[in-house]
């Protein structure tokens, strides 16, 4: 399935190299985001709180956001020091590899067998902790690039009330939540988003109201003893759609006066500094696991999906497409074609 959706972003690519999409832009962004909307709705609803013991979070949350932060910095210094890039796109690009995917991480852990052990139920909190910081550094990171307005600030305030909302009133709606339900819902919720921008200039998206309206559906308990789903589910069709909308949108591949050789060793280099970020969750967690387990935590959160795509969909949104969304596009899909080798690692440290 990794292989299947690596495969249809390379597809999505390379067609729109060759073919105009310029008359269909706007249909296939707004499929991107229905795409996207479903997938944080997933995530979302796979998002479960103690609040009696909320406090314990805080420490993952932390932890999470380290990890995520700290793939971002070194691609922002890679991208400054060895690709000559402005900062603002070296911005964007970087958050990109901050955030792991959960979906794929979820599902290659369950059907490898692991998801009774403490490094699958670790990586199950930290990989959507880190989604969520990655999403809530996308404001911040706005005001810095484009000045305090009025649009940003509502956009700040207006996250804030959806997680503050999603943390309350979390499970409180006994709506149906099966996946034929969600792509309802994140149809209708893109539409409602895509509105909510054309009449007020408001920037906010779908991630965080998709992963808010996924925060407050109710789960039912057997639907959450379901394992990966099929090839050919609808839960695969979308996700798959997804990763083909995202190289059918990404803007012509500009490499300037870079060689392929060059680029390919950028790709290589980007991919080791951001799964070398996540490593850094070697050091924490000494009290509760072996060494082992921590470096397998560490390599579980390697793999990287949905989410890093639609942040460098919002630089496109920026028009920051430059030479550096190139190299992340490429290194994202690397990365999606290593994670069959990733989990195969976290088997092999945890049987030894």
């Amino acid at each position: 399935m990794v292989l299947v959706f690596s495969s249809l972003l390379i597809f999505g690519i390379i067609s729109g190299q060759f073919v105009d999409f310029f008359q269909v832009r706007g249909v296939l962004t707004f499929s991107a985001s229905v795409c996207l909307a479903y997938i944080m709705m997933d995530v979302g609803r796979e998002f479960s709180v103690e609040k009696r013991s909320v406090g314990s979070y805080g420490r993952d949350f932390l932890i999470a956001t380290a990890a995520a932060v700290l793939p971002a910095v070194l691609w922002f210094g890679y991208f400054v020091v060895f690709v000559n890039s402005p900062w603002k796109p070296a911005l964007l690009s970087g958050l990109s590899s901050a955030p792991t995917s959960a979906g794929v991480l979820f599902a290659m852990m369950t059907a490898a067998g692991l998801s009774a052990g403490w490094v699958f139920k670790k990586a199950r909190v930290l990989a959507v902790l880190d989604d969520l910081a990655t999403i809530l550094l996308l404001t911040p990171l706005a005001i810095i690039m484009y000045g305090f307005e009025w649009k940003a600030v509502a956009a700040l305030i207006l996250v804030s009330g959806l997680l503050f909302a999603s943390f309350r009133w979390q499970g409180a709606i006994p709506w149906p939540s099966r996946t034929v339900w969600l792509s309802v819902y994140a149809l209708v919720l893109t539409g409602m988003v895509f509105l909510v921008e054309q009449t007020t200039h408001i920037h906010l998206g779908v991630l965080v109201p998709a992963f808010v309206w996924g925060c407050l559906l109710r789960l039912p308990a057997d639907q959450r003893l379901e394992g990966p789903p099929s090839p050919i589910s609808l839960d695969a069709v979308i996700k798959g759609a997804f990763m083909l909308l995202v190289g059918l949108t990404f803007p012509k591949i500009t490499a300037g006066s870079a060689s392929l050789v060059q680029t390919a060793g950028h790709v290589l280099a980007l991919t080791v500094l951001a799964n070398a970020g996540k490593l850094f969750l070697v050091f924490c967690y000494k009290t509760e696991a072996t060494l082992k387990e921590r470096m397998a935590l560490g390599v579980a959160m390697f793999p990287r999906g949905e989410v890093g795509a639609a942040v460098l969909l919002i630089a496109i949104g920026y028009g920051l497409g430059g030479y550096e969304n190139t190299l992340a596009v490429l290194s994202l899909a690397l990365n999606l074609i290593l994670t069959g080798a990733f989990i195969w690692l976290v088997i092999r440290l945890l049987k030894t």
